[in-house]
Formats: structure tokens, sequence, C-alpha cells
């Protein structure tokens, strides 16, 4: 099986500690060679300087490829293509250009009176700057605010038309969700590259509630899996075969790239990358 490109997704640190778990977090994936890491935004916006700032120190001293996500929400369009060029003056090139979460406790997203509409108008704003090499989300399982599957996939083809060179999916459990989608897609006349979001489960409680709240199906197995695995203290374990299982299936199936949430917690997307045959990349002149 040939060896996947994979890349890495983080969140902004809040405190200390999450600053220390986030370095901990790229030395010990940085030498698994990502073809690029990418910067989460908060929902309403709220981590947009951390993001920032993140960013540009990654991409200064890490030596990993970073990408910035970038959103609509909260902000005129002056002010979110500044925060682009922000990027690109300390030389990230890549994007991932979402709609953007609403703030927490508000009844959906709207927009700036001065901002962008929605995330296709975002994207063709940073095409037409040429500077950036652009990512957007895709949706496997139907997104809650969409109305069926199709309308999913057409407002993904918008998306792609306006300049974005690749999506990356939101997580799902099973292969044969994703390879459903693909073929969907391609029936759409979508031609670019559709990756695979992989989510390693290091806490089912969490994954199950965040499964839910972005409408991604949960199969019945899986949930009585994790739930004898609680019972009997093998949950990394379980989630380590599933999550093997699931990349191994994808990758028979033609899938070249994975991109994985770490949840800056690696040592689980770090097992699952081994037992793909995707190993630290030793350098000839560290060969004794």
């Amino acid at each position: 099986m040939k060896r996947p490109d994979i890349s890495f997704e983080f969140f902004p640190p809040k405190n200390i500690e999450g600053t220390f778990r986030l370095w901990d977090t790229t030395q010990v994936l940085a030498p698994l060679n990502p073809s690029f890491v990418s910067v989460t935004y908060g929902a309403g916006g709220t981590t947009r300087d951390l993001t920032r700032d993140v960013v540009a120190t990654l991409h200064k001293h890490s030596g990993l490829r970073t990408a910035a996500h970038l959103t609509c929400v909260d902000a005129t369009r002056e002010e979110t293509l500044k925060i682009a060029q922000d990027f690109a003056d300390v030389g990230v090139t890549d994007i991932v250009a979402l709609r953007g979460d609403p703030p927490k406790g508000s009844s959906g997203f709207v927009p700036h009176p001065e901002g962008f509409a929605n995330s296709v108008e975002l994207i063709e704003a940073l095409a037409a700057t040429g500077n950036f090499t652009i990512r957007v989300g895709a949706y496997p399982d139907v997104h809650p605010e969409a109305a069926n599957a199709k309308a999913d996939i057409d407002w993904l083809k918008r998306k792609l038309d306006a300049g974005a060179t690749e999506a990356l999916t939101q997580f799902f459990f099973e292969a044969e969700t994703f390879f459903r989608f693909r073929d969907e897609c391609a029936k759409a006349g979508i031609d670019h590259a559709i990756v695979p979001g992989i989510l390693p489960i290091e806490n089912w409680k969490g994954a199950r509630r965040f499964a839910e709240s972005c409408g991604t199906k949960i199969p019945a197995w899986v949930i009585e899996a994790f739930e004898t695995a609680e019972r009997d203290h093998r949950t990394d374990l379980l989630a380590t075969a599933i999550c093997t299982e699931l990349c191994s299936e994808l990758l028979e199936g033609g899938v070249e790239k994975l991109h994985f949430y770490t949840l800056n917690r690696p040592e689980l997307t770090r097992d699952v990358c081994y037992a793909l045959g995707v190993t630290p990349e030793t350098k000839l002149e560290n060969v004794a």
C-alpha cells in the first residue's frame, strides 16, 4: 500500500498548559513529514488573534507548511482581508476558508453588515488576490443547515468553482460514507481533490457530542463497541483499531491523502500513522 500524504489540524492554545501541549504535539507529529498543518479558528472568531499568532510561529519555527483557518464571522470584509494579508506578509500562503460557526448562544449565522455573506464570497475575494492556496470544508454526512445531500454538494461545487483547490471533509465513521460522497461529487462534475477528514477518538463522549452537533451519523456498532470498551478500560486500543481500519479501507479504495483532526493530542494519531506505514523520515546525514 502506497504511503499516503498526511496533514494535521491543530487548534490554538488558550493558556500556558495548552501552549506546551501544542508544542509537544508538533514535536511528536512533525517527523512524520506532513504535507501541511492547519490551525483552527474558534466559534464566532473567538481565537482570531491566537490563530494568527500560532500560524505565524509554526510557520517560522517548525519548518512545517502551515495553513490558517479564516472565517466570515463577526468581521468586515476589510478586516478579514487584512488578516489574510497579515498571513501573506509572514509567508503563510495556505488558507482553509470557512463560513465559520456562529458565536455560542446565538440562533445561527448572521453576516456582518459589512462582511462576507458566505464562504463563496470569501473564497472569491481570497482567490482574487492571487496570494493563496485555498482549501474548503466538505460534508459526507448532510450538514445540519443543509436542505439535503444534494444541496451540500452543490454548495461545495460553488466553493471550488470560486477558487478553492481542495476540500477537507468533516469526519465520519465508515469508509462507505466517504466513497458514496466522492461518487456523488464526481457525478456533479467536481474534479478537485476531496481529502477525508479523520478523527482519532481520544475521548468517546466528546467525540459523540461533536458528531451529534455537526450531523455526523454514528453507526450503532460504533456506539456498542465503545460502551463495551469503556467497561473494559480498553478505549485507546479500540480507537486505534477502528481508526486504522477506516484509514486502510480508504487507502485501498483509492484515497491518497488523509487529514487528521488531532485535537492537540498526538499519540493516537501517531500510532495510527505508524500502523499505516507512515513513520518518521530519517535524513541520511543522521544515519551513522
